[in-house]
């Protein structure tokens, strides 16, 4: 079975989908790998690196594709490079199914059976493979290392000679996977840290990692069986709005991490409350690229008020450390391949009554197989 990894074309994007280290461990079970000629160099990994762990290298983009039995890439394939894939092969990487219907359309269409890697089911078994929580790991440590990098005051507390600093305030909105590593990261850096999620289970999460939790009542919320936080009503929005507002008016740096999971992201922070804020305050909007938290935020922006408020919109997070977001991406796909690899016939077993595979397979024989994805209008 022929595994092809085609080189990222996504305009900025610097991760690559697999590593070495993972192809040694497939052509260990017997899997042929081809790479496209280059695929590491955004990470400073040579094609010699790939070869020396058992992989072809390809220089024609089309060879590859139509020769692979199963391709793996990071970011959803463009629509004109379906028809180059071989009839009946597995396609395996993000896809945004629920706003991608063409995509998921021409993939049914020309026959390919197209896994979606946010689709992963959260749970015990498929923690090793949940690249969505992989990267959200990471994208909540660099929202904080971009906000002390703007921030004009350190975060930690310091007694001197001159006097003493008071700690920076920073407040994070939601603590899912992002949030919690905000949450720890900005307590090693020394800030006083408040956090806030609309699911009360995760009260002891947070507090166990030495922040405050901000109580809010919001009423009856709480959490999708995937561990995702449920879509609150415009009343309950303004109310969180209200209990948010002091927190922000005293915080030097705000974290926004809510998003809902194949929807416009809910807006939390609106202009009245960045207005209220004090000059100099950094907000990173972690949600701009599916709508984001924060009215007037902008993708791959910095945005400057007029109350000298800054906010960053700024995309693809987890590529500001592309290093360590292709050695935790590759992972994730080397242990969905392994989990299925039949040692016998040293191919990728599709078993149609796994979980994890009715969870993330969207289409097959040439039908759209998603439940989840069929329903949504």
């Amino acid at each position: 079975m022929i595994l092809g990894i085609p080189k990222e074309t996504h305009s900025g994007e610097s991760r690559v989908a697999f590593i070495p280290s993972s192809v040694d461990r497939l052509v260990k079970k017997g899997a042929q790998v081809t790479i496209e000629a280059g695929l590491g160099a955004s990470i400073g990994i040579a094609d010699e690196e790939y070869k020396k762990a058992g992989a072809a290298v390809e220089a024609n983009r089309s060879s590859l594709l139509s020769s692979a039995d199963i391709v793996l890439r990071l970011r959803k394939p463009p629509v004109e490079e379906i028809s180059l894939l071989k009839k009946g092969s597995i396609h395996i990487s993000f896809l945004d199914p629920f706003n991608e219907k063409t995509l998921v359309q021409a993939l049914a269409a020309n026959q390919i059976s197209a896994f979606s890697m946010e689709m992963i089911p959260r749970s015990t078994r498929a923690q090793k493979m949940d690249a969505l929580s992989s990267q959200a790991n990471l994208a909540g440590y660099v929202t904080v290392v971009l906000a002390a990098d703007r921030l004009p005051k350190i975060f930690p507390m310091l007694m001197t000679p001159a006097g003493t600093i008071a700690p920076a305030r920073v407040f994070i909105i939601g603590a899912g996977v992002a949030g919690l590593q905000a949450i720890a990261t900005a307590k090693r850096l020394g800030a006083r840290v408040d956090a806030f999620d609309t699911r009360p289970v995760v009260k002891e999460q947070v507090q166990s990692l030495g922040a405050k939790f901000v109580e809010i009542d919001l009423g009856e919320t709480g959490q999708t069986a995937q561990g995702y936080a449920k879509a609150l009503t415009p009343e309950q929005l303004e109310k969180q709005r209200q209990g948010m507002a002091k927190v922000c008016a005293q915080s030097d740096v705000v974290i926004t991490t809510a998003q809902l999971f194949g929807r416009k992201a809910p807006v939390l922070l609106n202009k009245d409350m960045v207005a209220q804020m004090k000059p100099g305050t950094i907000i990173v909007d972690m949600a701009v690229e599916s709508g984001g938290n924060v009215e007037g935020s902008k993708v791959n922006e910095e945005v400057v008020t007029a109350n000298g408020v800054h906010i960053l919109g700024l995309g693809n997070l987890p590529g500001r450390v592309a290093a360590h977001a292709s050695q935790m991406y590759s992972a994730n796909l080397h242990n969905l391949l392994e989990e299925y690899w039949d040692k016998d016939t040293k191919a990728f077993k599709l078993n149609l009554e796994d979980e994890i595979i009715k969870g993330a397979l969207i289409t097959h024989q040439g039908q759209v197989v998603n439940e989840m994805v069929k329903n949504t209008k």
